[in-house]
């Protein structure tokens, strides 16, 4: 919950101009509800693309304060974040509701980024990969294998979000090489390699690098360390 809609545009001004002459990698930038609109004005005919942060699985009526794919495309997003940590333990999200909003956003036409991860107390009962299981089973759920291909995978270890701290490299490349290989028997390898799986738990400048730089990981889903766009370029440009 960060950026108003001017502070939002400024940055995507900015950032537009720092990662004019990145090529080889997606950047996206997932502002407020408020502002996607303005951010996909300030991203236009630029190598930046736009993601809501959330979304419901309806279409329309009596849902108080949801929004709708619909509504987030014609704001100009071309992706859609489900099934966020902070969704799943601050506002209930379950792996229901994700296989909702998933089928809801392909059938949209969105790229759907979808969130799963263990919290603290389930790492330490050594049920990381168990949870993970489920969470991508039920979470995607009558998906086709075609359509699983397309979206995106964030990995988020629940515990090391906003908190500084970060699994061990090799804990990293262990876990998301686990994903890809569960991910594999619903596409096979082939496909499943294609997938992009990205890392989401206090990645920042400081350890883009080393992430990024592991086999399995494809890519970053970047929360406060991307709040100002030279840090948020700094860890894109970390992807070459």
């Amino acid at each position: 919950m960060f950026k108003t809609v001017l502070e939002a545009t400024v940055y995507v001004k900015e950032l537009r101009g720092l990662v004019k002459d990145i090529n080889d990698v997606t950047v996206v930038v997932a502002p407020p509800f408020t502002a996607v609109h303005a951010a996909s004005e300030a991203a236009r005919n630029s190598n930046i693309g736009v993601s809501a942060q959330n979304m419901s699985w309806e279409r329309e009526g009596a849902f108080t304060g949801e929004i709708s794919a619909g509504m987030i495309k014609e704001a100009g997003a071309e992706y859609v974040i489900i099934g966020h940590s902070e969704r799943r333990t601050l506002f209930g999200e379950t792996d229901v509701t994700v296989n909702r909003k998933l089928n809801t956003a392909i059938a949209s036409l969105l790229t759907p980024i979808v969130c799963i991860g263990e919290t603290l107390e389930q790492r330490e009962r050594n049920e990381t990969m168990d949870v993970l299981d489920r969470q991508i089973k039920a979470g995607l759920d009558g998906v086709s294998g075609d359509q699983v291909a397309a979206l995106v995978m964030a990995y988020e270890p629940v515990w090391a979000i906003g908190t500084g701290r970060t699994p061990a490299d090799a804990e990293v490349q262990e876990v998301h090489a686990l994903i890809r290989a569960e991910l594999g028997k619903a596409l096979g390898q082939t496909d499943a390699a294609g997938m992009r799986v990205l890392y989401g738990g206090s990645m920042k400048l400081g350890n883009a690098r080393a992430l990024l730089s592991l086999a399995d990981v494809d890519g970053g889903l970047i929360g406060g360390a991307s709040l100002k766009a030279g840090d948020f370029w700094a860890i894109a440009e970390s992807c070459l």
